[in-house]
């Protein structure tokens, strides 16, 4: 047999090692970082298709390869359900990102320089919502609403106040640590109100939106998502807008932002689409948010702090300095006991970013593998164990992963 036609596990022996070790950590340890999940085993597929090899610079129709007949076919696809899922007159399915997708909707209607209002990434926002250290922060003028500095929630009052003194061009729904319901119409009439562009950023809630669960953003101007997060889909991005945007929107993914586009990861957004239409995956998304809900809950009957009181949502921060650790240090610890979070800032922060002082829950990872309510006390119970009374990581870490084996699904 040729080498090009070997599988990995019989050609290549450390990097399918490396392989089976990354699946054991997958199945046999707590994942709670709420911007990861577990894609169905027909994403997966298509991922890792013969599309994977095609190129198709351009859009269906008009492409600069021969050859697309098929691709052109599944990219339509791709985007008349995008459309359908989210009740939007345009979608884009080409951005490798989320990143690029917010990107790509900067770069079609403002100008180096233009004013964009947004939720700071301190207090629950996101790195391309204008921080100093990404190309949003260098390339445009951005000021940040903050979050209520009694109830950590948004202040659509103090957002409106912000926005008539600084007359953006764009304003940013949307956050990547914000574990309540986020007003759309709300702030769509704020930036109807200053003749400004309304945004939202749905990456962390699109699944919980396109299962009825969450509101929708559908009044936007423009809405951007990943497609990996709750909707269970591939690594990936995509834009949704009015049809009027098509244009600016096509030309600044394509040529602008890219080059071809990645047809296996479209094909992979169409069969998540396929699967966000069914029941199943809205009682999944249902599922994500009372885990959530209940996680949270005993966390909280157990002394710990909890941003906002609980979540409305996949996710919610919990603020670790009250028990006399750091993010950073909170992080450590659960992850030698094989429960994984991310540190995190949490609104008023007094730690440094790398430092912080709160950490990141969430639950689609853990739906995804079959784990009910009913599992949230346990989960809990874990959690409190290394961070509450300091019982060693490592003395745990062989009861999470039975817990784990006895209750996840054997997805593949």
């Amino acid at each position: 047999m040729s080498i090009f036609e070997e599988p990995i596990y019989s050609a290549f022996e450390y990097l399918n090692s490396l392989l089976n070790l990354e699946k054991k950590r997958l199945f046999e340890s707590i994942n709670l970082i709420a911007s990861e999940n577990l894609p169905s085993k027909a994403v997966l597929e298509a991922v890792g298709s013969v599309f994977s090899v095609k190129y198709a610079e351009g859009y269906p129709g008009n492409r600069y390869y021969g050859g697309c007949e098929f691709v052109d076919r599944v990219e339509t696809q791709a985007i008349e359900l995008a459309k359908k899922l989210f009740d939007m007159e345009f979608a884009n399915v080409q951005p490798h990102s989320g990143a690029q997708a917010n990107q790509a909707v900067f770069e079609s209607i403002l100008k180096d320089g233009d004013k964009i209002l947004s939720l700071s990434l301190d207090h629950g926002g996101h790195l391309t919502h204008g921080h100093k250290v990404n190309f949003s922060g260098k390339r445009y003028n951005v000021v940040f609403y903050p979050l209520d500095p009694k109830t950590y929630l948004i202040d659509l009052n103090l957002v409106e106040e912000i926005a008539k003194k600084e007359k953006p061009r764009l304003i940013i729904a949307g956050a990547s640590a914000y574990s309540r319901e986020i007003d759309f119409d709300a702030f769509r009439d704020i930036a109807d109100s200053v003749g400004a562009y309304l945004l939202a950023d749905v990456a962390h809630y699109a699944g919980l939106i396109v299962a009825g669960i969450y509101p929708s953003p559908k009044r936007a101007h423009f809405v951007t998502s990943t497609t990996h997060k709750t909707l269970r889909g591939p690594r990936g991005g995509i834009i949704l807008s009015q049809s009027s945007f098509a244009n600016s929107i096509n030309r600044a993914v394509f040529p602008f932002l890219q080059g071809g586009p990645h047809m296996n990861s479209i094909l992979a957004k169409a069969v998540c689409f396929e699967i966000c239409q069914t029941t199943e995956f809205k009682q999944y998304a249902e599922k994500v948010v009372l885990n959530a809900e209940e996680l949270a809950r005993h966390l909280i009957l157990n002394d710990l702090n909890v941003i906002t009181g609980g979540t409305s949502s996949h996710m919610f921060l919990v603020d670790v300095v009250s028990i006399g650790l750091t993010g950073i240090e909170a992080q450590s610890l659960l992850e030698e006991a094989g429960i994984y979070v991310n540190k995190n800032t949490i609104p008023y922060d007094k730690n440094p970013p790398a430092v912080c002082s709160g950490i990141r829950i969430g639950t689609p990872m853990i739906t995804s593998l079959g784990l009910e309510v009913s599992h949230m006390a346990q989960v809990a119970e874990f959690i409190v164990k290394v961070l509450k009374e300091r019982q060693a990581p490592d003395n745990l870490r062989e009861e999470v992963r039975q817990f784990c084996i006895q209750n996840f699904k054997k997805i593949f």
